[in-house]
């Protein structure tokens, strides 16, 4: 299990049953271990999500972008919910910006 602080200074976890779970539903994924890492703390932009999750955002190549979603269960806690590749970004731009 790896943990990194998230931009409101809350460790989030990533164990190794959850990135077993996302690479199995999300294969392109699997040698970004260190990049979904990077996300949680240093973010292009964050967007609240519809269950109160936020949503890490980070192009990562030319028109593809990292996306992570996690939660802060507390000032302590918080944890990766899925990680994935997309091209499409216009979507989130909809949702409440939480940081910057």
């Amino acid at each position: 299990m790896n943990i990194v602080y998230s931009k409101n200074k809350v460790p989030i976890r990533l164990t190794e049953e959850r990135w077993v779970h996302i690479t199995e539903e999300h294969n392109e994924i699997a040698g970004y271990y260190f990049e979904v890492l990077e996300v949680i703390s240093d973010p292009e932009a964050i967007y609240k999500g519809k269950e109160g999750e936020c949503i890490a955002v980070r192009p990562v190549e030319e028109g593809k972008y990292l996306i992570i979603i996690y939660r802060e269960i507390s000032k302590e806690d918080g944890f990766i919910i899925t990680a994935f590749m997309t091209k499409r970004i216009k979507y989130l731009e909809r949702k409440q910006k939480l940081w910057p």
